[in-house]
């Protein structure tokens, strides 16, 4: 039996990361995997999503060239090789974490793990044992009761991915960050999309106000918006799919070639062993503490498996910390307040923090201040004028409570808001840190200035 000092089930953005930084730490290392190195985000998430939406955009600007002062004929897309590209970019990205593994000195075990008792791991039939295992093994689509997937008519985000060919029609279900991203990208390529969300707003974790703008902004780019509407049953006997769908005003039949669901993600923990060892569960979730470690010693959890934002970058800094507080470091716990979302339409959003509502239920009496990229001057050189930055403050003391952002590059900018929260820096001093002109970013500046009623360019 191979012995190592950790061993870690899952290859994503939270097992990788967490094999890394125990090689570096001294430890003897190994990482199972079942499929691809660097997980779903890498190979059919965050990664290839970015390379299609990429080639939306650039079609996109090909299609507006002329409000540029350019002349563009006979720009068209080809469905087939966009598609290509992004599974080149996907496959270039999964290389480069094989590479990390030879060069960090980390045994890839490939196969299906399942976790025993006594610190084992059976991969296949062969058993490995470890002092640390970390039980990495991510999410999946999540499947609604009355809309099974089928993988050619109801489709998750893999299917969506590398469709083999365009749809002329798209339903899309569920509008958080997997149903509005691909929505912009079919939509864009030319595909007629509806979007049905159960709730009042679409992105409806998001601010109020930056749900209203990006509405607004869907519905101008054509896509078909439901909300308050739900998805009954769909019929996939004819050419077409026929979706039931209930609002306010009574039940109504919409056809399209494809529905694509995109209602949220449901974490892999089925025979994985975790009941044969003993592993806390509930409603879906491994139950572990601020270092993510099980009730059983010795076994941890990270990711999406475990409860929090089901975000990479949170199971990154998940993987890291565990990994630290293994090796005897002094660490921090988490902050989970202060986690950045981002959402890669176009226009993105970027939020983190809380929303004006949350603040105002906390009990804050706040400052807010608003920023719109249309008074911005790189916006307007850019043709991005589309949105704003929206900051909150607690008034009393100066706090950044929230920032929350809808615009071009955005997702680029808020880190500002995550450092300086992290550095408990005040609105004052946000103000006199000198922002660089023009720039897209100078807009936070902008927008803290509006909170404090010092705005210059409003």
């Amino acid at each position: 039996m191979s012995k190592y000092d950790i061993i870690v089930l899952g290859s994503g953005p939270g097992g990788y990361p967490a094999a890394i930084r125990a090689s570096q730490l001294g430890f003897k290392t190994a990482i199972i995997e079942k499929e691809n190195l660097g997980g779903v985000c890498l190979n059919w998430g965050c990664i290839p999503t970015k390379a299609l939406l990429k080639s939306a955009q650039v079609f996109e600007y090909l299609k507006h060239a002329e409000d540029y002062g350019l002349t563009v004929t006979g720009a068209d897309k080809d469905f087939g090789k966009v598609v290509e590209r992004s599974r080149g970019v996907a496959d270039g990205m999964s290389k480069g974490v094989q590479f990390l593994m030879k060069k960090n000195k980390i045994d890839v075990i490939n196969g299906y793990g399942k976790i025993k008792p006594g610190k084992k791991v059976d991969v296949d039939g062969k058993e490995y044992s470890a002092d640390h295992i970390i039980i990495a093994t991510g999410a999946r689509s999540r499947e609604l009761p009355n809309l099974k997937q089928d993988g050619k008519k109801v489709i998750g985000y893999r299917e969506a991915m590398t469709l083999p060919k365009q749809p002329k029609s798209m339903i899309v279900v569920g509008s958080g960050a997997i149903g509005v991203e691909f929505s912009n990208f079919y939509n864009s390529m030319g595909t007629e999309v509806t979007i049905v969300e159960y709730l009042p707003r679409l992105v409806p974790l998001e601010d109020e106000e930056v749900s209203k703008q990006f509405e607004r902004i869907f519905k101008k780019s054509g896509i078909k918006v439901m909300t308050n509407a739900s998805v009954e049953s769909v019929d996939t006997s004819g050419k077409n799919v026929k979706a039931t769908v209930k609002t306010k005003k009574g039940e109504e039949i919409i056809e399209a070639e494809v529905v694509l669901s995109a209602v949220g993600i449901a974490s892999n923990l089925e025979n994985i062993g975790l009941e044969e060892v003993g592993i806390a569960q509930d409603k879906g979730k491994i139950m572990v503490n601020d270092w993510y470690q099980t009730n059983i010693p010795g076994y941890y959890a990270i990711g999406d498996i475990v409860p929090g934002p089901a975000l990479a970058h949170v199971a990154t800094a998940e993987g890291i910390t565990c990994v630290e507080k293994i090796a005897g470091m002094h660490v921090e716990p988490i902050d989970y307040g202060n986690i950045p979302g981002c959402t890669y339409t176009s226009p993105e959003i970027a939020s983190v923090g809380m929303t004006e509502q949350q603040a105002k239920d906390a009990g804050y009496e706040i400052k807010v201040g608003k920023f719109p990229f249309s008074a911005s001057g790189k916006a307007s050189a850019a043709g991005t004028k589309d949105g704003f930055v929206k900051v909150i403050f607690d008034a009393k003391y100066g706090e950044w409570l929230g920032c929350h952002m809808i615009g071009a590059g955005v997702t680029d900018m808020i880190a500002e808001a995550v450092v300086a929260r992290k550095l408990e820096t005040t609105g004052h001093e946000v103000l006199k840190a000198v922002h660089p002109h023009p720039t897209m970013s100078e807009a936070v500046m902008e927008a803290v200035a509006d909170a404090y009623g010092e705005v210059i360019h409003l």
